[in-house]
């Protein structure tokens, strides 16, 4: 553990999870927690401030008392269903009203009764995707592109002044693929093999055993009905079944990959990075290779969709956990800007 006088932390509150990590000042972890979901989305304001209390209970039983709430020196949180600046305000109140933290904007009363150090420590919030671009790019800036069970994406200009996204909205705003789009573009392949619009899948077996139907028939019907629900679960199948050459899957994962590089192309366009080198960070469990994730199929159609666009963006898989840009966004959000060394020592230690 650090000897460092000087800590801060970084939370990543997801959708399914909830992380908290606690470094010092050279990039050593000093405390780790996980919890919940904190999407407010799904648990509201108060589920995200139960979620993230536990998670930061736990971070600092793990430094065995050495580190108390007042020697954090800032905090910074990448917040799932934070995605418009209307919901800033009611994001930071949650996070004040943890106790921890003191306010992460002008006005917010953030002091818990009883605690008398927390409401000195000052933090700020992000979309959670941002995590995945300062933890996974060593120049902190670029874009980050998520594929988990949706999909979402943003960037950041090489000075910070400019934030580029999109809706994260989904297929409902035009915008794919994560693993529920991925799952209904399949499931259209296989309606079309069923009319005999399209050719016929291996998809259709695997859905049916998935979806524990009796035949393509029930499946079917059972989908349209509202008896059966697809879910992103199924992703894995859809990989499998073209990682093994099958026409249609192979085209929903295609399909998939250039929706996600059109996502990027998006922001692209509004940061002007057309003509920029930069990172393209790969976030989420789709991009996960191997016989279960992505593998080249749906990375290279991304490739290719935004090299069309700007030839010099360079595609980065995430393999550190978000939670470590939720630190580095703390370090800076104290005045510091944190190197990439900073950066590998904080992935190396929590590794370990």
């Amino acid at each position: 553990m650090t000897r460092s006088n000087r800590f801060f932390l970084g939370g990543d509150i997801g959708s399914t999870k909830t992380h908290v990590l606690i470094a010092g000042q050279d990039g050593q972890v000093a405390g780790f927690g996980e919890s919940g979901p904190g999407n407010h989305e799904t648990v509201g304001y108060d589920g995200l401030t139960r979620a993230l209390a536990e998670a930061c209970r736990q971070a600092f039983e793990f430094a065995h008392g050495q580190i108390a709430p007042g020697q954090i020196e800032a905090a910074g949180f990448g917040v799932s269903g934070y995605d418009w600046p209307s919901e800033r305000t009611s994001t930071l109140e949650a996070i004040a009203r943890t106790g921890f933290f003191g306010p992460g904007i002008s006005g917010l009363d953030a002091t818990r009764p009883g605690t008398s150090d927390a409401a000195a420590v000052p933090f700020t919030a992000v979309n959670d995707a941002i995590l995945g671009l300062l933890a996974g790019s060593s120049e902190g800036w670029g874009l980050a592109v998520v594929a988990g069970t949706g999909c979402n994406c943003r960037g950041w200009d090489p000075q910070r002044r400019r934030e580029g996204r999109v809706t994260g909205a989904g297929i409902f705003m035009g915008e794919g693929a994560g693993g529920s789009d991925l799952v209904l573009k399949a499931m259209q392949a296989v309606a079309h093999a069923w009319t005999r619009r399209g050719p016929q899948t291996r998809l259709s077996q695997a859905f049916v055993q998935t979806f524990d139907a009796r035949d393509v028939d029930d499946l079917l019907e059972g989908v349209t009905s509202g008896r059966i629900h697809p879910a992103a679960s199924a992703a894995p199948r859809i990989f499998e079944l073209a990682g093994q050459g099958d026409v249609a899957a192979v085209e929903v994962v295609r399909w998939a990959g250039q929706e996600l590089g059109e996502l990027a192309n998006a922001v692209i366009r509004q940061l002007e990075f057309e003509q920029l080198a930069f990172d393209v960070v790969m976030v989420g469990g789709l991009f996960i290779n191997g016989p279960r994730g992505a593998g080249p199929i749906l990375i290279e159609a991304m490739r290719q969709t935004i090299h069309s666009l700007a030839p010099g963006a360079r595609l980065v898989p995430l393999t550190a956990p978000p939670v470590v840009g939720a630190v580095l966004l703390a370090m800076e959000h104290a005045g510091y800007r944190p190197g990439s060394t900073m950066r590998d020592n904080l992935i190396n230690t929590f590794n370990k």
